[in-house]
């Protein structure tokens, strides 16, 4: 997909507890920004797409992988095919978000109070690979490594 059909994406309200909106993002490309306020410890949003279990997601290759998230030890959610926006929130190595799993579905919570214009991140969890991307997020606390991509 490109950046400008990305740029178009919405965020699904049915799966959304805040005003969100998709927009131009100085970490990457296109990201996730709060509307509004967002006190600490509330549920955001939830990671939605097509279900896969983990030997299909693990034949797609970058780029399909993209939107990939391991929903457990089975099963993975391909965030490109149905999902919520939620696969649009960028990788920050401070986030003001963390994901919880619970029942079988992928939810988003607040870390800390998240402002209203501010970016919606979050800290990606990938498996350690071979060719290390680096991370411009920016956060004085940056590990300096976005993502590991398999060759």
């Amino acid at each position: 997909m490109t950046t400008q059909g990305r740029a178009a994406r919405k965020i699904n309200p049915r799966f959304a507890w805040y005003q969100l909106r998709i927009g131009r993002s100085p970490i990457h490309s296109t990201g996730v920004f709060a509307m509004e306020d967002i006190p600490r410890g509330r549920r955001v949003m939830e990671y939605t797409g097509k279900r896969l279990t983990l030997v299909e997601a693990s034949k797609l290759s970058p780029p399909q992988d993209r939107y990939l998230v391991r929903l457990s030890l089975r099963w993975a959610l391909d965030g490109s095919v149905g999902g919520s926006g939620a696969e649009l929130v960028n990788h920050c190595c401070d986030p003001n978000l963390a994901w919880k799993r619970v029942s079988g579905r992928l939810f988003f919570y607040s870390r800390r109070r998240i402002r209203a214009g501010e970016e919606l991140t979050l800290r990606y969890a990938y498996p350690v690979k071979i060719t290390r991307v680096p991370c411009h997020c920016g956060s004085p606390k940056c590990r300096g490594i976005l993502r590991y991509w398999l060759r």
